[in-house]
């Protein structure tokens, strides 16, 4: 369900300028009721500046009513906040990361030529411009791009690699490489595993073969007025 843009504004609203229940403004606001109670008391941690939601074309005043009529009426939002969202342009990268492009686009140029300069601008959030300078290193820092994984530098996720690697093989007819980096690992791991189980079955074995041979020690008065 839809929530006010700002949820503890409105809520706080409404306590003052309705008669609605705690349930229904908890419920409409996406708060718990005892949030609201705070505020209806004033003892919530910030004195909030209530906020209008019939003014923010986010409830009706007819809403309103038919919930002050009806204690157990669920209010309905008007519509949803407006979300932002960045359609156009190359990707955003964090200013301290930024540096690191020409190295993430080396990596994939050497690596994947069979992706396009495109889909490489979408993936790192550059220019054609700079992918092609970097290509025929007529770029004006190219003596010290080293290429290194973009995945490593942060500048996208190995899931979206994998996804245009894929994509892109596809499109030029060729297979796609599999990702075998972790394969020592993983041997090197189960090498562990089998010496450490195979030492724990011979200690094991061990312990049995000890306690057969000398049998539990019991001691008699006899043997202890010996000793």
């Amino acid at each position: 369900m839809a929530q006010p843009l700002m949820p503890h504004a409105t809520a706080s609203w409404l306590v003052d300028n309705s008669s609605l229940s705690f349930e229904q403004i908890a419920e409409f606001c996406g708060l718990h009721i005892l949030e609201i109670q705070a505020i209806a008391d004033d003892t919530a941690t910030t004195k909030l500046t209530g906020r209008d939601p019939v003014r923010a074309h986010e409830l009706t005043q007819e809403e309103i009513d038919k919930g002050q009529a009806d204690p157990n009426y669920v209010l309905k939002m008007l519509k949803g906040p407006e979300q932002i969202r960045r359609t156009k342009g190359p990707r955003y990268t964090p200013v301290s990361k930024r540096q690191d492009k020409p190295d993430g686009i080396a990596w994939i140029l050497r690596h994947h030529p069979e992706i396009s300069d495109g889909a490489i601008g979408k993936l790192i959030g550059t220019t054609r411009t700079t992918i092609a300078a970097i290509r025929d290193r007529s770029h004006w820092n190219i003596a010290n791009i080293t290429p290194k994984d973009p995945v490593t530098l942060g500048l996208a996720s190995q899931r979206e690699l994998d996804a245009l690697v894929a994509k892109a093989a596809k499109a030029a007819g060729i297979e796609a490489p599999t990702d075998t980096r972790l394969e020592g690992d993983r041997e090197a791991l189960l090498e562990q595993l089998r010496a450490e189980r195979t030492a724990a079955a011979h200690a094991a074995e061990a312990g049995e073969g000890a306690e057969e041979t000398t049998g539990p020690v019991v001691h008699t008065a006899e043997t202890l007025f010996r000793q």
